[in-house]
């Protein structure tokens, strides 16, 4: 079973950034272990005959063709808005600059 040292966890939470209570170090550093000790198992597994993979399972593209097709023109898709100014949306300023 690989353990993390108090000294090790609190040199990790200080790299972070992280301020942790003595009773948050003796838990961190018991589930820091079994995280670990899961990682190593893992690694154990790693073979030159296993090909690394970002998926378990095959991926294939799951988009359409990209088509032209139908469309609707700027009087159409503009007849619903609240406000619209020279055939565009217009939308309240976010941005203070120009």
């Amino acid at each position: 079973m690989s353990s993390l040292s108090r000294d090790e966890l609190r040199a990790i939470a200080d790299l972070a950034r992280i301020s942790l209570t003595e009773a948050e170090l003796d838990r961190f550093s018991d589930q820091l272990s079994v995280i670990l000790d899961s990682v190593a198992k893992v690694q154990e597994v790693v073979t030159p005959e296993i090909k690394p993979m970002s998926h378990a399972l095959e991926m294939t593209n799951v988009y359409r063709p990209d088509e032209i097709g139908e469309s609707l023109t700027a009087a159409q898709a503009l007849s619903g808005a609240p406000a619209r100014q020279d055939d565009r949306f217009k939308v309240p300023r976010i941005l203070e600059e120009e």
